[in-house]
């Protein structure tokens, strides 16, 4: 069988006719059929080298889009702001456009740090707006409490909150402390609900002795209703130098101790009304 190569032994003749042919402005096909080589491994070899005549260029979809990129590159727009005007992929753009200089920074560094403040407060705003819409909705679905539904929110605060009775240490009295002033506000409307007269509640703050212990016997007594003087002495806490105390500030006032005297039958009634709703609970599941 004859070769491509013995078929067409006369290889340099050949690519000087194939040559004149293509700068006379014909197309491969033209030239195959012209010099009979249907080889398209060879009829490509001997025309190598030699540009396409202008006529046989298809034009391709993305010229424009090149184009139009690049102009845009030389106005200074960055490879996101071009994706954005013509909506083509960045790495089609890097592509058309990374032989031409890079456009000079529109911000200093100071301005965008400016910037990137400015667009971080913003979102912060909007968090927080949607913060407290979330909680304001949540607030309004709770409505008005019955007797019963204040009963049962008291009983678990207080299991929760409150000081227990031990085997090893009997404590069946009423204490609770708290640091929150919305579950001391729940505890006394529950102890006004069980008609336990506020003339048999001591009220005492614990605060670390850096605190500001006058605004925070201040704060309280006003919460309760009562003078401040009317308080038990203040326990303060002493404050180790080894540890950095996260609650400080003006928002910390420490926690308030409420004690019910003569409290050992509603303490004993507490634990009994908190083993029926662990009991109802499991019955109901």
């Amino acid at each position: 069988m004859t070769t491509a190569i013995g078929k067409y032994a006369d290889f340099e003749g050949l690519r000087e006719q194939a040559v004149a042919l293509r700068r006379d402005g014909l197309s491969l096909r033209q030239i195959r059929d012209r010099l009979g080589i249907h080889n398209n491994d060879i009829l490509n070899r001997l025309v190598k080298g030699e540009p396409p005549p202008e006529w046989t260029r298809r034009p391709r979809a993305k010229d424009d889009l090149r184009a139009k990129a690049r102009e845009l590159r030389l106005q200074g727009m960055t490879y996101d702001q071009i994706q954005v005007e013509l909506g083509c992929s960045k790495s089609s753009i890097s592509l058309w456009v990374r032989d031409l200089p890079k456009p000079a920074p529109r911000y200093t560094d100071e301005e965008r740090r400016a910037l990137m403040n400015d667009g971080l407060a913003r979102l912060r705003a909007t968090q927080e707006q949607e913060r407290q819409e979330t909680k304001r909705r949540a607030r309004e679905n709770v409505g008005r409490l019955s007797e019963r539904e204040l009963f049962l929110v008291g009983v678990g605060l207080y299991w929760a909150e409150g000081a227990k009775d031990k085997p090893y240490s009997r404590r069946e009295s009423v204490l609770f402390v708290n640091s929150d002033p919305g579950m001391i506000t729940v505890f006394l409307a529950w102890l006004d609900l069980l008609n336990v007269e506020r003339s048999r509640l001591r009220f005492r703050v614990m605060i670390h002795e850096t605190a500001d212990v006058q605004g925070a016997e201040q704060y309280w007594a006003k919460l309760v209703g009562v003078d401040s003087s009317a308080f038990n002495r203040t326990t303060l806490k002493k404050h180790n130098p080894k540890t950095v105390r996260k609650n400080v500030g003006e928002t910390y006032k420490g926690c308030l101790v409420i004690y019910v005297r003569q409290s050992a039958d509603l303490y004993r009634r507490i634990e009994g009304w908190w083993c029926g709703i662990v009991g109802a609970a499991d019955s109901a599941t």
